[in-house]
Parts: structure tokens; sequence; C-alpha cells
């Protein structure tokens, strides 16, 4: 396991390295910035909606009850804005997109293209790492600016025709607006960085390391999604420490 964080400090090291050649990369990550981003909009939108839903459904019959139907919208405007907005994005582009960059890097390694790159002098971690890692960290934020007032809307519908909360439209979002602030939105921008760092290189070591042929390559795309996973859970936790204690 030390061992592993080790080769991924390295591979950051040599990642940050590499930037001043990105532009001459440009290509390569406007197709990433397409595949993450672009491609992923219409399962952000399926996704973000019924989380929004689930979190009015759950907690608006509750606080109608107990008179506090006014504090809905804020509730689950800070969870989408803190939380669940860029916790669920990361673990979706951890399995959508994290996969793939492991399954391609490590078809690379198992077939000898990282060998045959090397032989023409040209670096697999300017070619290959670099270009994704600054895609995943411009679009992952991209993708939660986006869920976020998705899931609102997701809020406000299940609020409004609901029989058992019935908070109208108006009400939610006034109370929305009184609650969330930039601080809020920014709380979340700063763990999807945090997340996208941490989806880009345990996925891009992973495919770096792949051995064993195709087997292997199942294993490394199985490897990179479930430590992404674990690993954006812990992150969750301390980095939401930090930022409560410089709030």
């Amino acid at each position: 396991m030390f061992y592993n964080i080790g080769q991924i400090i390295m591979l950051f090291w040599r990642t940050l390295q590499a930037l001043p050649k990105a532009w001459l990369e440009r290509k390569k990550v406007y197709d990433q910035l397409f595949e993450i981003g672009n491609a992923s909009l219409l399962m952000v939108c399926i996704l973000s909606l019924f989380i929004g839903g689930v979190l009015a459904l759950e907690t608006g019959p509750t606080l109608v009850e107990r008179g506090l139907s006014g504090v809905l919208g804020r509730m689950v405007g800070l969870s989408m804005c803190r939380e669940l907005g860029p916790l669920m994005m990361a673990i979706l582009i951890a399995g959508r997109i994290g996969s793939a960059m492991a399954a391609e890097i490590g078809s690379m390694r198992v077939y000898q293209e990282l060998d045959a790159l090397r032989t023409m002098n040209i670096s697999p971690i300017n070619y290959l790492v670099m270009p994704r890692m600054i895609a995943m960290v411009i679009a992952l934020p991209a993708l939660v600016v986006f869920s976020i007032p998705v899931g609102w809307l997701g809020g406000a519908l299940v609020s409004t025709f609901n029989a058992s909360i019935s908070v109208p439209v108006e009400t939610f979002f006034h109370d929305l607006r009184e609650g969330i602030g930039v601080a809020d939105v920014v709380h979340g921008l700063v763990k999807a960085l945090v997340f996208a760092v941490a989806i880009g290189l345990i996925s891009c070591h992973q495919g770096l390391v792949t051995i064993g042929g195709p087997r292997g390559i199942g294993r490394s795309v199985t490897k990179a999604v479930v430590n992404s996973i674990v690993v954006i859970l812990i992150l969750d936790y301390f980095v939401t420490r930090f930022l409560i204690y410089f709030q």
C-alpha cells in the first residue's frame, strides 16, 4: 500500500512538471474534456434530479409535521452544494471515466505501446497522463456546478407535487436563496477539485502498472474504480473538516 502511495505521489509530481507542455497536447485535453464533460451531461442530469427529489421526499414530511416546511429548500440546497453534489458526481466519474482511463492506459501497457512511445522519445506522462489530469480537474468541478441547480429543481418538484409535503415552489426557492451563499458553492467546488485529482491519479497509475494480459486489464479497471471510491470517501471527511475549520 505504501509503495503504491509513493508511486502515486511521484506520478503527481511528474505530472506537475509536465504542465508547461500542456499547450502541445491541447487536442488531447479537448478530447478528454468532451468525454468527461459533454458526454456525461445526461447521466449527471438524471442523477442530480433524482438525488434532489429523494432528499425532499425523505425529509419533507418530517419537516412538515414539525412545522419546519420553510427550511426544506435550505436543507436540500445545502446538501446538494456541500456534500451530495460533489460526492455523487465524483463517484459517477470514477465509475465512468476512471475505469476508461485505467483500461485504455492498461491496454497500452500490456500490448507494449508505452514502450513504443518511450522508443520514440515521447513521455507517457506528457502524452497520456497530463492531458487526462487537466481535463479531469476542469470537467469535474464544472459538472458539479451544473448538477447543483438540477438537484435543486428535483427537490422543488417533489416538494410541490408530493401530497405529504405540498411546499410551493416560491417558498422552496425563497428559503433556498436565504440559506445558500457563495461560500457553500465554493465548499463543493473545493471538494470536486480534490476528488478530480484523486480519480485521475489513481486511474492513470493503475493503468501504468497493469500486468498480466487481458485479465490484468480487468483487475486494473476494478482496482481503479474501487480505490477511487474509497479514497473519495476518506478525502470527503478530511476536506470537510478542513473547510469547516477555516470557515
